[in-house]
């Protein structure tokens, strides 16, 4: 029989290519002396925009899985070591390792080893016992099993912080080549359960005091870039579509890990970051700065450029629309243009209220200056030169004037 060391081995590794597992929005205070504590400080499996890393336990429950997914390590067919832990053995691993500073909270998801609600039990079952006789207020995220009942997805939510529904496959038409014993409806049911049941329960707390707290940091969600032909326009449409419909806290994006070579899925030599890359900054530009889906991609150019981040391939598309006076644009032109961020473009606008806007202010407000001075005007900087497109973009573009690129904190400067 494998020793709780030997399974943490197996099942945290085997957790490691789910990325949606971050705790931001939650707001669960210590209380009665209790172990742990969510509020204020948000924890996620990555690192913070100040550099600092954040952890939390991120485990599977099991990797026994009685679906074959082409695109994951799991999968029934797949000859790996298999391990499952008991319910008893993951809180007393949380709270062991809470206790050592190791963690800050808990990500459980697991593989379907029975049927969806035998797995979808097992997680609430951890939480409620985390909850209710250990009195443990940090962090808790568990992956709602796709076929699950509303009753165990009811209860998830009484416990959890953080619940997600991964979708994975962007298509349908794809999950039924690469998942056949998956479909859509199964997915996007417990998606609207949770969604509505949120609602109602944050409605019932205005007028009940009592009436308990759900979900409080929402839901998110997992799609795979690479493990399908699905297009980028595919992909940020659905996720559009969730964060109006479900109203989803957060998309993650996995590049797609070659980890079999099964025909039903792309020989690729190694997991597609870039266009990873580029797709969280397209999924920012839709939720933070104000863009549309079909000023990012359309049907018709379906693919992000890989060469230059979105917000600048808009800038490059739409020479019209440039340059931008920064004294008299509004707010959402001015986050428009390359190298401005969110911050630098409050800042401006509620800066020049008081003064008007040099560049010497613009580059103290921590814009790219590099880039911004291409798309604007302002006191202090000369005038843009007629735009060449062509030009521009190779300047642009070269190692000398390239930003680190973020793909998670969605940085365009």
């Amino acid at each position: 029989m494998a020793s709780v060391l030997d399974k943490l081995s197996i099942l945290a590794d085997a957790a490691k290519y789910d990325a949606s597992c971050s705790s931001s929005g939650s707001k669960r205070a210590n209380k009665d002396k209790g172990i742990g504590n969510s509020d204020g400080n948000g924890i996620c499996h990555s690192y913070t925009e100040d550099g600092r890393c954040v952890s939390l336990l991120k485990i599977l429950f099991s990797n026994v899985c009685i679906y074959d997914c082409a695109y994951c390590v799991s999968r029934r067919s797949n000859d790996v070591q298999r391990a499952s832990f008991t319910v008893q053995e993951v809180v007393a691993l949380t709270l062991n390792f809470y206790r050592r500073n190791f963690i800050e909270g808990l990500f459980l998801s697991s593989g379907i080893f029975k049927n969806a609600d035998t797995a979808m039990e097992k997680l609430v079952r951890v939480a409620r016992i985390l909850r209710t006789e250990h009195n443990f207020n940090g962090y808790i995220h568990i992956k709602a099993i796709p076929g699950a009942s509303a009753e165990l997805l009811h209860d998830a939510g009484l416990y959890a912080d953080r619940l997600s529904v991964n979708i994975e496959i962007p298509s349908e038409a794809s999950l039924q080549k690469v998942a056949p014993e998956k479909n859509y409806n199964d997915i996007i049911t417990p998606m609207n359960y949770l969604a509505d049941e949120r609602i109602r329960l944050v409605d019932e707390r205005k007028s009940i005091r009592s009436a308990p707290t759900f979900m409080p940091a929402g839901q998110s969600t997992q799609l795979i870039v690479g493990a399908s032909p699905d297009s980028d326009w595919q992909i940020l449409n659905l996720a559009d579509g969730l964060y109006k419909n479900q109203q989803l806290k957060r998309v993650y994006y996995s590049g797609y890990v070659p980890i079999t070579t099964d025909n039903r899925v792309p020989l690729l030599s190694a997991p597609p970051l870039l266009r990873e890359n580029r797709v969280y900054q397209a999924d920012w530009l839709l939720r933070f700065y104000k863009f549309s889906l079909d000023e990012i991609v359309t049907p018709e150019a379906p693919n992000l450029d890989l060469e230059v981040d979105p917000k600048l391939g808009y800038a490059l598309r739409n020479p019209q629309a440039f340059p931008v006076d920064i004294n008299k644009a509004d707010y959402e032109m001015i986050l428009r243009v390359p190298g401005i961020g969110v911050k630098s473009a409050k800042k401006i606008v509620s800066a020049r209220r008081f003064q008007r806007i040099t560049w010497e202010n613009l580059k103290a407000f921590g814009v790219a200056s590099k880039r911004t001075q291409f798309f604007i005007t302002c006191p202090g900087l000369a005038a843009p030169r007629d735009w060449d497109t062509a030009r521009l973009r190779t300047q642009l573009t070269s190692p000398a004037s390239r930003p680190l690129e973020t793909p998670q904190l969605g940085l365009f400067g």
